[in-house]
């Protein structure tokens, strides 16, 4: 009998390879099809069930019913990350309009809690194309998100990393993004997942020569990047900043309901 493959949806922003590498360049031919998207496209994919498995923001899982987390990986910040920016013109506290990297979600609820936590600001939110100066051409910042943010020219404008207000706000860690899948799929083994990031940790070189000349980042910063910003864990303390996101979330009303958090086992 043949078993049907499992459609994985993949980000390919640099913070995620390390997670997908081993899928990318060594997988399973006979389990995953893979599919590329962007974040919020991930999160669609899996919301309409045109993919089984996906690398989803975060506030997904509290939006798309019947989900499972792949447990202890993540894509997290345990201090500043770099590549979660909200650039802006004026100070912080008088941002009046922002634009939104289209490609965000999880980061946009993660900037609306810090801007009432800090000055009790709502400002007005424009979703657009990443592109640092058109959208600072009619609104006082932007907030980017992963290789759009590592390549930003950000000189002579204000530069917020979120994971580090994050931190200075709460003292706790923030989870960007992990792999979920739809109950349906009927995923009992999450050792792939395992195998594919400890695939990525031993070809890091790999990895951080094809971003480096993809994005003209020396070679160095995507390597410091992806071992001292990036966290890959989901252990207790990303855990605990994942459900106080949940929670501050829920009481500023911008998600409907906190599910409890459940796990492939």
């Amino acid at each position: 009998m043949r078993v049907r493959k499992l459609k994985l949806a993949i980000v390919c922003y640099a913070n995620s390879l390390p997670l997908s590498w081993g899928f990318m360049q060594n997988r399973p031919k006979d389990r995953f099809e893979l599919e590329f998207s962007p974040p919020a496209l991930c999160a669609d994919k899996i919301a309409a069930g045109s993919v089984d498995i996906g690398l989803i923001p975060a506030i997904a899982y509290q939006r798309i019913p019947d989900l499972r987390i792949i447990p202890n990986l993540s894509v997290a910040s345990k201090g500043s990350v770099r590549s979660v920016l909200l650039v802006s013109k004026v100070p912080w506290s008088r941002i009046r309009s922002v634009a939104l990297d289209r490609s965000s979600r999880t980061s946009v609820i993660l900037l609306r809690i810090l801007l009432r936590m800090r000055n009790q600001l709502d400002p007005t939110f424009y979703s657009h194309e990443p592109e640092l100066a058109s959208m600072l051409r009619r609104h006082d910042a932007a907030l980017l998100i992963g290789d759009a943010a590592l390549t930003a020219d950000t000189a002579s404008l204000y530069r917020y990393d979120l994971a580090e207000a994050w931190l200075e706000e709460t003292g706790k860690p923030f989870v960007f993004a992990f792999w979920a899948c739809r109950a349906e799929s009927g995923l009992e083994d999450s050792s792939p997942f395992e195998e594919s990031y400890r695939y990525g940790k031993a070809h890091l070189d790999d990895i951080v020569r094809r971003q480096s000349c993809q994005l003209r980042i020396p070679t160095e910063q995507i390597r410091s990047y992806l071992t001292r910003y990036i966290d890959y864990s989901l252990d207790e303390e990303n855990l605990d900043g994942l459900l106080h996101f949940y929670r501050l979330a829920r009481e500023m009303n911008l998600i409907a309901e906190t599910k409890p958090l459940q796990f492939v086992r």
